[in-house]
């Protein structure tokens, strides 16, 4: 199960219980799920422009 389902599943079941810190919980999980893929994201593309640039220099 993915990070971001995780903090989803925490959310959800702190809005049925009530428990709002397992709520915030959740939507914090999630949060650092979509942090950490927009980190992944921003480095697979300067991999990508790196790359490019290596190929450049090498013609």
């Amino acid at each position: 199960m993915s990070e971001n389902a995780k903090g989803k599943a925490k959310e959800t079941l702190g809005k049925v219980t009530g428990d709002d810190r397992r709520e915030t919980e959740g939507k914090t999980d999630q949060a650092k799920a979509k942090m950490r893929d927009a980190a992944d994201e921003a480095r697979e593309r300067a991999k990508g422009v790196g790359d490019s640039l290596r190929d450049r220099d090498d013609r």
